[in-house]
């Protein structure tokens, strides 16, 4: 969590501790798709899916047989999730997840 421009110890006493919390809880339990949902509200929960898979590396072929798909359809959402990131391919939607956070 980034407060803009400041230096910030975050107390229970601060409006933004209860976000905090749930951030640092979803973290801690591993739930990539709730941060990926936070910082790609325009992407399906599929497209969060293929998006982390993507970040870690994976092929589209490797990303069909960990989701159960067609490796026609992975190739359909990695071009949907690059036209919604508004980034020119698949090496800048790697670091748009990496910079929200996903790998």
């Amino acid at each position: 969590m980034v407060l803009e421009g400041q230096n910030h110890i975050l107390t229970e006493d601060d409006r933004a501790w209860p976000r905090f919390v749930d951030a640092l809880r979803a973290f801690l339990d591993g739930d990539a798709d709730s941060t990926a949902q936070d910082r790609f509200p325009d992407l399906t929960r599929r497209e969060r899916e293929v998006l982390c898979l993507v970040a870690q590396g994976c092929t589209n072929p490797e990303i069909a047989t960990e989701l159960d798909l067609r490796p026609k359809t992975v190739r359909n959402h990695v071009s949907s999730i690059i036209d919604k990131l508004g980034v020119a391919g698949r090496s800048q939607a790697i670091v748009e997840a990496r910079r929200a956070g996903l790998e």
